[in-house]
């Protein structure tokens, strides 16, 4: 007698897993967009208080952020910057090998023409590095203007901009500048300033100040330099911008808009 064979049960589908909840990002406070005539940031003297207001200007703190454009002047004036030291000899500029190393039959050695060979020691370099390479890139003067703009245009968005209506010592000391900055930073409440790990800040000076330089010079990651002479550079690689005497430093950022 013939026996049917039962088909194997389906197995029930297990029910498809859910996706892990994304957890929400953290809230930043960030600084409202600039309209004309509409900004205004708070003014912090050398105690940490607070000693006033200024109007921002729009045209300074009010453009949108640009990554794309930023980064190709970025790069470009890095590459600029870039010295070209590193240089190798060909085998004709190597000092040397003028006599035949020995005669060409006979010896049972491959034969050679010159000690500076390639393959010889002390020889001249194959495919080398050599000084002639240009790393250099042209970069218009609105390029680089728009990308200074963008930059502290972010940097104001993010809180990261701090006015302080001046920075001035009687002698150069560090532990002045110290002392001050660290006043500062409690006033903005941005205490990240002065951290060891994370005191990257460029520090601009309205104008030339010998002794603030001196007293700011070996603190930590900061850069001090005169307002006129900001670049996207040092912005893009420094967290923090400290603009002293702002009433004088806009009008020499803005004047760089129209040269």
């Amino acid at each position: 007698m013939a026996t049917t064979k039962k088909a194997p049960a389906k197995k029930a589908k297990a029910a498809p897993k859910k996706a892990p909840a994304k957890r929400a990002p953290r809230a930043v406070k960030k600084a409202p967009a600039i309209e004309a005539g509409k900004g205004e940031a708070v003014i912090y003297g050398m105690n940490g208080s607070s000693t006033g207001t200024i109007a921002l200007p729009a045209e300074l703190f009010g453009a949108k952020w640009n990554a794309d454009l930023v980064h190709q002047v970025v790069t470009s004036m890095q590459a600029n910057a870039r010295p070209t030291v590193a240089h190798t000899k060909f085998r004709g500029e190597v000092s040397g090998g003028g006599k035949k190393p020995w005669k060409q039959k006979g010896t049972g050695r491959a034969r050679h023409g010159s000690t500076r060979s390639p393959i010889w020691r002390h020889g001249g370099i194959t495919h080398g590095p050599r000084a002639e390479r240009d790393y250099s890139v042209k970069i218009n003067r609105k390029m680089r203007a728009a990308a200074l703009v963008s930059l502290l245009s972010r940097k104001y968005r993010d809180g990261e901009v701090i006015l302080v209506d001046k920075l001035s010592f009687a002698t150069p000391s560090t532990k002045s500048a110290k002392t001050a900055l660290v006043a500062i930073a409690a006033g903005a409440n941005q205490k990240n300033l002065m951290e060891k790990r994370a005191n990257a800040a460029v520090i601009a000076l309205s104008k030339k100040d010998v002794t603030a330089e001196k007293s700011m010079r070996n603190i930590g990651s900061m850069i001090i330099e005169e307002v006129r002479n900001l670049n996207p550079v040092d912005l893009a690689t420094k967290k923090y911008l400290v603009i002293e005497n702002p009433a004088e430093s806009f009008p020499i950022l803005a004047s760089r808009l129209t040269k």
